[in-house]
């Protein structure tokens, strides 16, 4: 299965996701701030990253736009998971070169699906 990347400075959040990922046999590692995600992305080039907006420091918006337009991150597809659902907050995060946008509380079964669907596109 595929190496996903959580980013979220939420203890909480990312040991829900990483256990649900993990369950259907993805391998899955985690980053607690924007520079984390950033340099994680560098190092491990994972198959998807799973990306949070509100965080301190660099934010989501700001580290996404950081992988998706450096040369040795840019074809790894982010997708944001975020409590903000405004559609302004959709449209900001594909300026950003997100490739998709989930909104939290995710349920279990979406999550699932979309990030099958995110892998295969």
């Amino acid at each position: 299965m595929a190496h996903i990347l959580v980013v979220d400075d939420s203890p909480t959040e990312r040991h829900f996701i990483s256990k649900l990922l993990e369950q259907t046999g993805h391998k899955v590692s985690t980053a607690d701030s924007g520079e984390e995600g950033v340099e994680a992305a560098k190092d491990m080039h994972p198959d998807l990253i799973l990306m949070d907006i509100v965080m301190p420091g660099m934010n989501g918006f700001q580290a996404t736009r950081k992988i998706t337009t450096s040369p040795e991150t840019a074809e790894i597809p982010v997708v944001m998971v975020s409590t903000k659902s405004q559609q302004t907050d959709k449209v900001w995060a594909t300026r950003q070169g997100a490739k998709g946008y989930l909104v939290k509380p995710v349920d279990s079964e979406m999550l699932v699906n979309s990030i099958k669907s995110f892998l295969a596109a």
